[in-house]
């Protein structure tokens, strides 16, 4: 069906949907759950693949597909429920992540979570993506922080999975079939959180290694690790990246604490004991600290837009890895991609959670030399028993690099879940592991 009678017969069945024609691409944009029903359900009947989109800041997430219609929930949103007491809040999927903190923050109260570009990003894509970044030390990810889903089959249905209470032991937890699952399986219309009291305190202890000895960065996070201290982060990140967010020109920690005041103070001592004799450390308060996380949570591009593409090999290209490895092992992924700044002409941004294994690489050069770093880096991560994906790639390298990597031994079961639950393959085509 071309895009006119398609247009045409959307505006017959979904008469209540606004929906923007640009170029051969259709969006629809539900203001209900009862159009995002209506919506989803045509797409079924008439056996037309569909692309969930919030804000487009996830939007790069896996090979560039073409679908007949973009559903967009830009405009479903709002608060639905929350209760103070019982520390909850349920939203729909549309609310910009940073509205929700900024309404939270009223009471005191706020979601544990720490998404890439939070002023964008809406709940929704968060929660599809399990988007986390360097405080999922403290925080833990979105399957520790959603207690409900409401979402919408592609059969056009509504299920609840969870609930709005904390305490939800009922039956199997549905929640996690969802979340992280980039909208293959259904549409998150509604989503329920458990919060945490705003921080009392926050400081950010930057330690530069101008050595470059990462030896002694071992020994220190190992010591740190085994400690009662609680660090909300311990993020490592290479000279590359250091010089662009703190003008630190050495691999850098990132120690971030929360707290009470005396607790606080508390551990920064500790810290300042620790800490090695041929390291400079730096303390930020609160008002630096956030500063310098929001830069970290815009490093990487979120869209292929944002990149200078072309075939020719003078012109940068941007793409963004994340690589998963053993906690420490991240010290070694942080060196690669350093080496690759220093030997290839290619520049790689690296950082990566000593506590959590999750690295990010964002590579910026000509074109075949980031397709060949990042080759070099999937095969360094896996021979460390890790996996390494590509969470945005540029226009010009489509086609040309495995995006998802070798499957892993579970790719079946996941194949078996989208199968059984779309098995007209309608619902964000090609957006989960090996191309689900």
């Amino acid at each position: 069906m071309v895009t006119a009678e398609l247009l045409t017969e959307l505006k017959a069945v979904l008469s209540g949907v606004k929906m923007v024609q640009d170029g051969d691409q259709i969006t629809l944009f539900p203001k209900t759950e009862e159009e995002i029903v209506q919506s989803i359900a045509f797409c079924q009947e008439h056996k037309k693949t569909i692309l969930i989109v919030g804000a487009g800041t996830k939007s790069s997430i896996g090979p560039k597909n073409e679908t007949d219609i973009k559903l967009s929930l830009s405009e479903y949103s709002g608060i639905v429920e929350h209760t103070v007491g019982d520390m909850t809040v349920t939203v729909k999927a549309g609310t910009r992540y940073e509205e929700l903190q900024n309404y939270l923050a009223q009471h005191n109260q706020r979601v544990a979570l720490d998404p890439s570009w939070p002023s964008k990003a809406t709940i929704g894509g968060v929660i599809a993506a399990n988007d986390s970044g360097p405080k999922r030390l403290g925080y833990g990810t979105a399957r520790d922080s959603v207690i409900g889903l409401r979402t919408v089959y592609p059969n056009g249905k509504v299920i609840r999975s969870g609930g709005r209470v904390v305490k939800n032991v009922a039956g199997y937890d549905m929640n996690k079939v969802f979340i992280g699952s980039m909208g293959t399986l259904g549409v998150i219309s509604e989503i329920t959180l458990k919060l945490r009291p705003l921080q009392k305190c926050e400081s950010l202890m930057l330690l530069a290694f101008p050595n470059g000895n990462l030896d002694d960065v071992r020994r220190f996070a190992t010591q740190l690790l085994d400690s009662m201290m609680e660090p909300v982060t311990l993020e490592l990140f290479n000279p590359a990246i250091a010089e662009k967010l703190a003008d630190i020109n050495a691999y850098t920690l990132a120690i971030s604490l929360e707290d009470v005041e005396s607790s606080v103070r508390y551990q920064e001592e500790f810290i300042k004991n620790l800490r090695p004799t041929n390291t400079e450390l730096t303390v930020y308060d609160a008002a630096q600290a956030a500063a310098f996380w929001k830069k970290v949570s815009a490093a990487a591009p979120i869209s292929v837009d944002q990149n200078a593409v072309s075939s020719e090999k003078n012109v940068e290209t941007v793409a963004t890895m994340k690589i998963g490895v053993v906690n420490l092992n991240v010290l070694d992924v942080v060196r690669e991609s350093q080496l690759l700044s220093d030997s290839y002409s290619v520049k790689a941004e690296a950082n990566g959670g000593l506590g959590t294994g999750i690295c990010q690489v964002i590579l910026r050069g000509a074109t075949e030399d980031v397709s060949q770093a990042i080759t070099h880096l999937r095969e360094f991560a896996v021979k460390l028993g890790g996996y390494g994906i590509v969470k945005q790639l540029p226009e010009a390298l489509h086609g040309k690099v495995d995006v998802w990597g070798e499957k892993p031994s579970y790719f079946q079961l996941l194949l078996g879940i989208k199968t059984k639950m779309d098995p007209n393959r309608i619902m964000n085509p090609n957006r989960y592991i090996g191309g689900i």
